[in-house]
């Protein structure tokens, strides 16, 4: 595989960081060869500063999106660390049914799964919802994942999953229960998958039009951004949440230092996160 030239690295993390936020240094040169490089073979490109001068140079922007869904991680599998998903089927959930059916005939529930990747958190989230609601048609449920990365959002949408894929997070009650068998392994069920809705978000773009959330899951995205990225981007999240609404982020997160506007809250073993009230 071709190696990353240090006279290319710093075009190459600017750009980086142009299409998609995610701030690189020198030490991360393995995860640049490592998600690029392919693309420099592919492109027949004698080096990574060839690439760029290819990405700039694309009108349309296709070599833009290859490379930001090269270089997006798109770790995630089903439950993942299962605390947070504890915390909304035993604290944020049952709460806000109790505070949005106060007057309401069909309750609403607006959540929003910020870096959904291919789909995992937010089928999560729905498969918890039916189990925790039994009959979801007696509520308005607003369930959005937005990622990057293009080819995340198109499999998410798809709904299928590899027998790999399914095998993380799932136990086998719960994989027979929501999914079917598909050629490419597992396919969500209909009643699971019309639950969702998916779409691409850069996370840097105005995202006000998007509405209010009663719950948006951020989790372990900022991690990647720079200090002022990561204040901009939480203070922006803030300002799409409702009333008594919550903000989960990742277990290794915090926001304490970085945006006051937010309280930590602690159930069990999770921390989230609320605006102050006045």
């Amino acid at each position: 595989m071709i190696r990353l030239a240090s006279q290319d690295r710093d075009a190459v993390l600017k750009h980086i960081y142009g299409i998609c936020g995610i701030s690189l240094d020198s030490s991360k040169d393995y995860l640049v060869e490592g998600r690029l490089g392919p693309l420099v073979e592919e492109h027949g490109c004698p080096n990574y500063g060839d690439l760029i001068l290819r990405a700039r140079a694309d009108a349309r922007g296709v070599l833009n999106r290859k490379i930001i869904d090269a270089i997006t991680t798109n770790e995630t599998l089903f439950f993942r660390d299962a605390t947070p998903f504890d915390l909304l089927r035993h604290k944020i959930i049952p709460e806000l049914i109790d505070a949005r059916s106060r007057g309401a005939l069909r309750p609403t529930l607006r959540i929003w799964s910020a870096a959904c990747s291919t789909g995992q958190e937010l089928y999560s989230i729905a498969m918890l919802l039916k189990d925790l609601l039994k009959d979801t048609d007696k509520y308005n449920l607003k369930l959005l994942g937005t990622d990057i990365s293009d080819q995340a959002v198109a499999q998410a949408s798809e709904g299928t999953f590899g027998p790999i894929e399914i095998e993380r997070g799932l136990d086998e009650t719960t994989r027979r229960r929501f999914f079917e068998p598909h050629p490419k392994g597992w396919k969500i069920r209909d009643e699971i998958r019309a639950m969702a809705s998916f779409r691409r978000l850069n996370l840097f773009e105005d995202f006000s039009g998007l509405g209010k959330f009663d719950v948006i899951f951020c989790r372990n995205v900022a991690i990647y951004f720079n200090d002022s990225d990561r204040q901009s981007l939480f203070n922006r999240l803030g300002k799409s949440l409702d009333r008594d609404a919550s903000l989960v982020i990742g277990s290794m997160e915090t926001l304490n230092g970085i945006c006051p506007q937010f309280e930590s809250k602690r159930h069990l073993r999770s921390v989230y996160y609320r605006l102050k009230t006045a």
